[in-house]
């Protein structure tokens, strides 16, 4: 992949931008620039891009407007729940590709990580993990970068913000040799498939104070006691992302 961004690409986001911001979700505008200028440095040709968990696209929306020549596989089970509205969603997303034009940039796959996992065989040069948070299923989740280039890039949201996610990166990223971390835009973490050095894993575990006063802030919420989130330096009622 290429280190800097076409200016075709690039200058394209603050156009887009209110449209894909119309889409609801919990992705921050700095992180949706995260995306897009991913998926926009890819070295020319189709980019091949990836999402685990789409919800109703506001995420993919922004992988699929960063450049005309992308492809996106959009892995979803779209499962009823206690928040979420199964099927129902699927044809949301559908619906907010379709308004922005997108529909034709993006594959919609109606079954779990592990599900669409099985037998697939193609290379990607973007990975975009946001499905259950849980341990077990952000473990599994992150055998897809398993597929990413070498040089490619996989973006991790709810890092250092959601236990479950940032456990399984403890457990299987830090030690590992596969990817290598590049930072954080909020709670969306980025890495790149290289061997990583042991700066790269100094800088990990130089997040894990962040983490704590993110599980810390989330038990304030959950307590109702926002003043005291507030003094931690947390703005809003929703949990930090």
């Amino acid at each position: 992949m290429r280190s800097t961004v076409p200016s075709e690409h690039a200058d394209g986001f603050a156009a887009a931008w209110p449209g894909i911001d119309a889409v609801p979700g919990w992705l921050t505008r700095d992180q949706a620039r995260l995306l897009w200028d991913t998926v926009a440095a890819v070295s020319p040709g189709p980019a091949r891009v990836l999402e685990v968990g789409s919800h109703r696209g506001r995420s993919t929306c922004v992988l699929a407007a960063a450049r005309p020549d992308v492809a996106v596989t959009a892995v979803d089970p779209f499962v009823r729940t206690r928040r979420y509205a199964g099927p129902q969603v699927r044809e949301l997303l559908e619906a907010n590709l379709s308004v922005l034009g997108l529909a034709d940039r993006v594959s919609v796959v109606a079954t779990t990580s592990a599900q669409a996992r099985h037998g697939w065989d193609a290379p990607l040069d973007v990975l975009h993990v946001d499905g259950k948070h849980d341990y077990w299923t952000v473990s599994d989740d992150l055998h897809w970068a398993e597929h990413v280039v070498p040089g490619g890039t996989v973006v991790v949201h709810d890092s250092f913000s959601s236990v479950g996610v940032t456990l399984a990166l403890l457990r299987h990223v830090l030690p590992g040799d596969h990817l290598a971390y590049r930072g954080r835009t909020g709670s969306m973490a980025r890495f790149v498939v290289t061997r990583p050095t042991r700066a790269d894993r100094w800088a990990m575990l130089r997040e894990l104070p962040w983490w704590l006063r993110n599980v810390v802030v989330k038990v304030l919420l959950r307590a109702r006691l926002h003043g005291v989130a507030a003094w931690l330096g947390h703005e809003g009622p929703d949990d930090p992302y």
